[in-house]
């Protein structure tokens, strides 16, 4: 009788919890058990591994062979587990010495003839056995995500036989993360007139807030809303760790090239709520998780199911969403930047100045109400985009500012806001906002006398602050005076429908 013991990691959301792969060789007649909740394609891999052993010029033991994947509870997933499994093997079968097994943990599916082929969820499995300060054996397919761990010692193997040779003689290549693409952005300067959207674009990424732009066709929203990105501030390394980790465990891998610039998301209005919120039976990250310390951009906003626009509502709060199930629950980071677009009708005309819109009362407050007035709380800006006349859009037309021109402002004031809560002004919290947001008796007034006019709610009147806070930063001013309160108060005034 003997046995090895192999480190692995399993994926669970986001996380990488580790599984510990037990080999056991008996007596008895030749037969391969697998316990430890495997699912099918776990299972299989008892095929797989057999194969892959015997064409790498090892033998299979033809002994009874008992395999658990520990802890029993958690669920096992994908071909992630075989080239563990088969170092088990052979290592309880004393064809590879189990005494450096201890140092390292491994990942990746094997093909019958043992070449390894890449799996999900790799980064954050190495940011997992760095903290354990393991070294993880990983694909080559997986060289660059991995890589993306710095502090992480990760190694690259291509078969099963170099897996085994290397063990011995550390002579296994370390993986590097690819070189960092420097892609220009769409740029700011693109977008012709719309001075108040423009404006409220800049004040959106000083502060993170979320934007609502109400417009007819044609009008530039998805122009604009798709020049956010290039206006916000670099991520941090922490930030662009956290959104990579997701990316990789979709199964949709992550853009290494692209992997320190943030995220932009825009899922068509047909996406079911499970797609931007995440589920399945083995959870899986949704859009709002993937544009984590991104942006998120829903257009025609109104044609979107009622149940997927009702499941943001929380995580617009939090920043995150715990996803369910009847054995487990995952939980998502999901800290995005939403920027939404909508017509002001059915028709898109309402307020037009060619006053060519035909619908009926009854019909635009049907469909401006498919978007519930909860949901609107939660977006700190409303804006009107109007139509651009034709001789603005001539090309002797003078361009506005370019992003670079306007980031510069953005980082200013994002910096200061840091130094002072070291937080964006959108995650400023209710006691907080007491303490950086103080108003003068007369401005208490205009804000209380706009709650009361619009008949806003008190998240509403946080939120106006909020962006007051923002407008002043960006102006350098120290205290929030009574223009940035004005102009917070004018980004809602669509609230209620007091405008196209």
């Amino acid at each position: 009788m003997s046995l090895a013991l192999v480190h692995s990691r399993a994926r669970a959301g986001v996380n990488a919890p580790a599984v510990r792969i037990e080999v056991l060789l008996s007596g008895g007649l030749p037969h391969t058990q697998m316990v430890g909740l495997p699912e099918t394609a776990v299972r299989e891999s008892r095929d797989r591994v057999r194969a892959a052993i015997v064409c790498s010029q090892f033998e299979f033991p033809q002994r009874r062979i008992t395999i658990n994947l520990a802890p029993a509870d958690l669920p096992k997933e994908g071909g992630r587990f075989d080239l563990a499994i088969a170092l088990g093997i052979l290592a309880a079968s004393g064809q590879i010495d189990t005494q450096v097994l201890s140092r390292y943990e491994f990942l990746g599916e094997l093909a019958l003839t043992g070449e390894l082929r890449g799996v999900n969820g790799v980064l954050p499995a190495a940011l997992a056995a760095a903290r354990l300060g393991r070294t993880l054996i990983v694909p080559p397919e997986n060289a660059a995500e991995a890589g993306l761990a710095g502090h992480a010692d990760v190694r690259v193997a291509r078969t099963l036989l170099e897996a085994c040779a290397g063990l011995s003689e550390r002579t296994l290549p370390k993986a590097l993360p690819a070189d960092v693409a420097s892609l220009p952005m769409p740029d700011l300067r693109d977008v012709r007139g719309q001075p108040q959207a423009r404006r409220a674009l800049e004040v959106a990424a000083a502060g993170g807030h979320h934007l609502l732009l109400i417009g007819t066709p044609g009008c530039g929203k998805t122009l604009l809303a798709s020049r956010l990105p290039g206006i916000l501030p670099d991520a941090t390394e922490l930030e662009a760790l956290e959104t990579a980790t997701v990316a990789s465990c979709t199964g949709g891998g992550i853009d290494t090239a692209r992997w320190r610039q943030r995220p932009y998301r825009s899922p068509h209005h047909t996406a079911s709520a499970v797609s931007l919120v995440g589920g399945g039976s083995f959870p899986r990250p949704g859009e709002i998780s993937l544009a984590h310390n991104g942006v998120l951009f829903l257009d025609e906003l109104p044609e979107w199911s009622r149940h997927a626009l009702e499941v943001l509502r929380e995580p617009l709060e939090s920043g995150q969403v715990v996803v369910a199930r009847a054995s487990r629950s995952e939980a998502f980071p999901a800290r995005f930047q939403l920027v939404a677009a909508m017509n002001p009708c059915p028709c898109g005309w309402a307020g037009d100045r060619s006053g060519r819109c035909r619908c009926a009362v009854d019909g635009i407050q049907r469909y401006r109400g498919r978007v519930s007035g909860p949901l609107l709380d939660r977006i700190d800006l409303h804006v009107e985009v109007p139509r651009l006349e034709p001789h603005e859009l001539r090309d002797d037309t003078p361009y506005g500012e370019d992003s670079s021109t306007v980031r510069a402002r953005v980082v200013a004031a994002r910096e200061v806001q840091l130094g002072r809560s070291e937080k964006a002004n959108a995650q400023l919290q209710p006691g907080e906002l007491a303490q950086h947001c103080r108003l003068s008796t007369a401005d208490r007034q205009l804000l209380e006398d706009a709650v009361e006019r619009l008949q806003l709610s008190a998240r509403s009147m946080h939120r106006i602050l909020r962006v007051a806070r923002t407008v002043a930063d960006l102006e350098g001013s120290e205290g929030i005076r009574t223009a940035h309160v004005a102009e917070a108060i004018g980004y809602r005034q669509l609230d209620r429908g007091g405008g196209a």
